[in-house]
């Protein structure tokens, strides 16, 4: 599935609404490109923007489709040089002929869509607005400021058009990765087809360069693959034979066949464009705020405008209603919040872009806000901070060093168990010989013979159980441990643990530094979890945990008044992820249950990326909050100046279009951020 054109679009129903909770079922371009300025499906006031979807052209078919918008311009431009510059006085019935050219070429469907709502019953909307505002100028002679009104306004949504148009194209660039065709092998002989044609156990032929498809397993023995569209991980990733890989990746040295374990439909990054699809549809509380707020805001602003108009009547001995209409119009057209309404969905984008840039998929502009109030970061233990991946750490012997990983690797290879798993893996597998006579004891480890040699490797209750002695200091080890006798002799352990990730320390170091502290809840024994603890620097730590013990501690700290965000990589953990304020998952090796629960995707499984996303809503917000504060702040200064007297409708257009302008590139700045 393609990442929908209705992502994020700009309608011109954002500003002033009074159907804000409508915003978010119906904002977007439709399939044919229309640019919808209403929710209401029985009417279009739009403009045909062309096809968005490929680089610049997007932004050259918006220009286009305003044909009307720069003859209209241009009508006002040489009128402006006659009567100015070139001091030439036009006849009044030319002066009136060419600005109601100007005003219909320019205005027509604002004033179209701003009757026909009136005719609803929606008086308190922009175009109505604009409408009354141009009308009231030509009423009282200003032809050419009434023109400038409806011009520049047209000129604001334009900008505002391209640039969230700009956005989603980035994203979509960013994520849309997903390729056209795919080589699949049936019969032995290359297929050109369709993603969604290949079934899955189908093999597919990845050559170099090219994008994988669909997820799948390594049937070659190994390949290099740059994941930085999934990850953001620059760094290439070597996969060996019978690891996972993903739809997205691209093979950068050769030409690899990979086993399909997923259809089209159900590859990670499928789901990961549905996400990001979904989550322009969810609000942040301070877009919501603005949108109940619109509710209020604009018939207040009518209200204020009116009272402007007919209150000094009661009090100005010379009024002119003619002066204080013109005053009215000013206040009305820089009451418009439309700086606000498209900068502040536009800012929250740019936020979700940044993150997607660096491996952290956030569903919703709402979890940007929520996570910037995170003061306590709960995390699993296995495959978040660590790899979750056994391997043998160390290796103690009285025998020869290799005659020791030979002999138990060969007798530890015929069984799947992921702790044996870890032990053969430190071998040299071509050194490894077939044992005989092997035998499985449940609970205590494995029995066979290996070049003739009687052998034994699992925990200490198998030397135990057959008599054998071994070093007292074993029991005090927290660690896994392989112990191994020989002829009935022990002859030394593997220790084997889990991998702690590299940046994982770094996380928890960074997240100090954002004043949020660590806990980590686990599974695992007490032993083993503390420890792990103490290399990280974690001074809160719990062990031998269910899941139902998860959720009753992260319930208990909620009731302490704390804001929660809870990291997770595994299926058990979907229920507490799913209670926390912010559930966070560890992408690439987690469970489907988990990601769908989580509001953030840490797509690499870099603990570190938990830090950069607290550090990307925390940039959106303070851009969001710099956008409502230079708008209101201006808007305010210049509605004063126009109730006085002193600003003109041409200043007050000039500074409506101006804000707008500068809160867009504001809300620009988040998408250039580095972190």
């Amino acid at each position: 599935m393609k990442l929908d054109e209705n992502t994020s679009a700009h309608t011109h129903d954002d500003c002033c609404s009074t159907k804000p909770d409508e915003h978010g079922k119906h904002n977007g371009h439709t399939h044919n490109h229309r640019h919808d300025h209403s929710h209401d499906h029985d009417h279009d006031h739009d403009h045909d923007h062309g096809d968005h979807s490929h680089g610049t052209d997007g932004d050259a078919g918006i220009l286009k489709s305003r044909w009307m918008l720069w003859l209209s311009l241009a009508i006002l431009a040489v009128f402006l040089i006659l009567t100015y510059i070139a001091k030439i006085e036009l006849p009044r019935v030319a002066e009136i002929s060419m600005m109601l050219v100007a005003y219909v070429l320019a205005g027509n469907k604002t004033v179209a869509l701003a009757f026909r709502k009136a005719s609803r019953g929606d008086f308190f909307n922009e175009f109505t607005l604009m409408t009354i505002a141009t009308f009231g100028a030509f009423y009282i002679g200003e032809f050419s400021e009434g023109v400038a009104v409806m011009i520049f306004y047209e000129i604001g949504e334009l900008f505002q058009d391209i640039a969230v148009s700009r956005s989603k194209r980035s994203i979509k660039a960013l994520l849309d990765i997903r390729p056209d065709t795919v080589t699949v092998l049936r019969d032995d002989k290359p297929l050109q087809v369709t993603p969604d044609e290949v079934r899955i156990g189908e093999k597919i032929l990845v050559k170099a360069g090219e994008k994988v498809a669909l997820d799948g397993e390594m049937v070659s023995e190994s390949g290099i693959f740059n994941t930085a569209a999934l990850t953001g991980e620059p760094k290439p990733q070597i996969i060996e034979k019978g690891q996972r890989a993903l739809a997205g990746m691209i093979s950068i040295e050769k030409s690899v066949e990979i086993e399909v374990k997923a259809l089209f439909k159900d590859s990670k990054l499928s789901r990961i464009l549905e996400m990001v699809q979904e989550a322009s549809a969810r609000k942040a509380p301070t877009q919501l705020l603005i949108s109940r707020l619109a509710r209020v805001y604009t018939p207040t602003v009518f209200l204020l405008a009116l009272l402007i108009v007919v209150i000094p009547a009661l009090f100005v001995a010379d009024y002119n209603f003619d002066q204080w209409l013109y005053r009215g119009m000013v206040f009305l057209v820089i009451a418009c919040p439309c700086a606000l309404t498209i900068s502040i969905p536009l800012g929250y984008f740019g936020g979700i872009g940044l993150a997607s840039r660096n491996g952290i998929l956030v569903k919703g502009a709402n979890f940007l806000d929520v996570i910037t109030k995170i003061d306590t970061v709960v995390s699993d233990k296995t495959g978040t901070l660590t790899k979750g991946v056994f391997k043998v750490q160390k290796i103690e012997t009285s025998i020869a060093k290799d005659d020791f990983m030979r002999i138990a690797a060969s007798l530890e290879s015929y069984s799947t168990h992921p702790v044996a798993k870890a032990v053969v893996a430190a071998a040299d597998a071509t050194a490894l010989t077939k044992p005989l006579d092997v035998e499985e004891i449940a609970g205590h480890g494995l029995k066979g013979t290996v070049d003739g040699k009687a052998v034994l490797a699992g925990n200490t209750k198998l030397l135990d159980k057959h008599l054998i002695k071994y070093p007292a200091e074993l029991a005090s080890l927290v660690e896994t441990l392989v112990v191994v006798a020989i002829d009935n002799s022990y002859a030394g352990y593997f220790l084997i643990a889990d991998e702690i990730k590299e940046d994982a320390a770094t996380a928890v170091a960074e997240l100090k530094t954002l004043g949020i502290s660590t806990i980590m809840l686990s599974g695992d024994k007490e032993a083993v979890v503390g420890k792990v603890a103490g290399e990280l620097g974690i001074a809160q730590s719990h062990g031998g945990l269910l899941p139902e013990d998860k959720v009753r501690i992260v319930q208990e700290l909620k009731d302490q008044g704390k804001r929660i965000a809870f990291v997770g990589d595994g299926v058990n953990d979907a229920p507490v992820i799913a209670l926390a304020d912010a559930g966070i998952a560890m992408g690439a090796l987690g469970s489907d249950a988990t990601i769908e629960t989580a509001d953030i995707v840490i797509q690499n499984d870099q603990p570190s990326r938990i830090a950069a996303a607290v550090k990307i809503g925390k940039i959106t917000k303070s851009v969001v909050y710099q956008n409502i504060s230079l708008a209101m702040g201006v808007k305010i200064a210049v509605m004063v100046l126009g109730a006085g007297g002193v600003a003109t409708l041409w200043e007050a257009v000039f500074a409506d279009v101006g804000v707008a302008l500068l809160a867009i590139l504001n809300a620009y700045r988040i998408q250039g951020k580095k972190i």
